[in-house]
């Protein structure tokens, strides 16, 4: 039986999506490694001939190969001809081109975390921070920028004011990264709106980053107070507060009536309770999708099909279209 991707599909190449009849020996592919997107390189192209096939319907598209094409799934490797209903690793391939930011912990990172959640907003492809403090928004471009290496600039906008009913002078920083934003849903749950976030457990790595995540916090959603040494963070969001308060050593109590109050005292560090926490820094880029169909496809007439199969190095899968594959062992 011949194995692997009919002429016409498409393959995820490093310069872009070419048919398989069209990759050679030296083209460098994308695929995935655990939740991660890689590169290798082919260095074997195999055609055979055969007059069976099947059409795989995923959640996102069809693909025609050979029946015994391997499709990655959460208890291994499966073939194709067995998947129907079954979920199999996935990545957008409209994404796989994308700038990828080295990120690493501190304080700049804890500080755009954290502000972020106070005050930012994430997009489908963008994060920004709009504010009246002028100071703030250049504090959130330097920190942006000290930990990405992405140019951020403040630009002078007007925003408006429910209570005021007019519109103020304001400041905002916007970053086109489809990668950031993705991390930053990642890093709060899935959803970055400001009352369904969760507290984002990945500024726990270290103590510096924890401490950039309280200042960036409380420069969008608390203030200093007069009376003690001290500060305050207000927020309608009363779980994220109560993850907050045992890492500090708080008591937290939520209202009932207006937004919650947590009290961040200045000696918060001497009581021990800080207990750094190993989380994943970089967004997964793969998810699940499910094989809704696995549609047998004889070839017409006299003509067979043509699948081609790929030998890899240093490694032996391969996109088709964002979904991971392999040749039968």
């Amino acid at each position: 039986m011949g194995y692997g991707l009919s002429s016409k599909q498409l393959v995820n190449l490093v310069d872009g999506c070419v048919q398989a009849k069209n990759v050679a020996p030296g083209s460098v592919a994308w695929t995935l490694d655990g939740g991660r997107t890689v590169q290798t390189t082919v260095v074997g192209v195999t055609a055979v001939k055969a007059r069976t096939a099947v059409e795989v319907v995923t959640d996102h598209m069809a693909f025609i190969s050979s029946p015994d094409l391997l499709l990655a799934t959460p208890d291994g490797w499966t073939p194709a001809g067995d998947a129907a209903g079954t979920p199999i690793a996935w990545t957008p391939a409209r994404k796989l081109c994308r700038e990828r930011l080295t990120i690493r912990p501190g304080y700049e990172f804890g500080y755009f975390v954290g502000a972020t959640c106070a005050d930012g907003t994430v997009g489908k492809n963008y994060v920004s921070l709009v504010v009246n403090e002028e100071d703030f928004a250049a504090r959130y471009a330097t920190t942006l920028t000290a930990w990405t290496g992405l140019p951020a600039r403040l630009e002078a906008v007007s925003r408006p004011s429910g209570y005021l009913k007019r519109d103020l002078p304001g400041f905002r920083v916007r970053v086109v990264s489809s990668y950031l934003s993705d991390a930053m849903r990642h890093y709060v749950g899935g959803d970055a709106h400001h009352m369904r976030q969760r507290f984002p457990r990945v500024v726990l790595r270290d103590i510096d980053t924890f401490n950039g995540f309280l200042d960036g916090y409380v420069d969008g959603d608390g203030c200093r107070v007069r009376q003690w040494s001290g500060r305050v963070i207000a927020s309608a969001n009363v779980p994220f507060l109560a993850e907050i308060a045992p890492i500090i050593g708080a008591r937290f109590t939520p209202s009932a009536e207006a937004a919650s109050k947590l009290c961040v005292s200045d000696r918060w560090e001497s009581r021990g309770t800080f207990v750094p926490e190993h989380h994943p820094i970089a967004p997964p880029e793969s998810s699940w999708i499910q094989v809704r169909e696995v549609r047998p496809r004889p070839a017409l007439g006299a003509k067979p099909f043509t699948f081609y199969s790929y030998r890899l190095e240093p490694h032996p899968t391969f996109l088709v279209n964002g979904h991971l594959v392999r040749e039968p062992w």
